[in-house]
């Protein structure tokens, strides 16, 4: 499966000094499960930066965000299953868009700890990750 939303490495970026080296990560208008990338319309913006770790054998629990987040793969593999079927698996060095207002899970097949750079373009006093409600 093609993820959108996902890019490995380009060229670097020439707007800086020399000696600086910037590459992108990630430029897409797609998340990894192909929805349009919106930007949430408040006078209430939060940005919110997480490290998270999955050790080998767990996952994150069914959930959804609710905000546009944005996510680099430090280290390890990660699988992610979607409510509706879909399963894709991102490797260290990728970026990707996260699903947005879709329920997934996150699970760490491997034998290395998972870690994941995630930034939340949220709005304050709103939850970055949401829940299933108990049945």
């Amino acid at each position: 499966m093609t993820l959108g939303g996902v890019l490995r490495a380009e060229p670097p970026l020439s707007e800086y000094n020399r000696a600086v080296h910037a590459v992108p990560l990630l430029s897409t208008t797609t998340t990894a499960s192909g929805q349009l990338i919106e930007y949430p319309k408040t006078d209430k913006p939060l940005v919110t930066m997480l490290m998270v770790e999955i050790p080998p054998g767990a996952e994150t629990g069914w959930h959804k965000h609710p905000v546009p987040c944005y996510a680099y793969i430090l280290s390890g593999s990660v699988t992610v299953e979607l409510e509706n079927g879909i399963n894709y698996t991102l490797h260290a060095g990728q970026a990707f868009a996260e699903t947005v207002n879709m329920m997934h899970n996150g699970k760490n097949t491997g034998t290395d700890p998972v870690k994941i750079l995630m930034t939340a373009t949220g709005e304050q006093k709103v939850p970055i990750v949401i829940r299933p409600e108990k049945q």
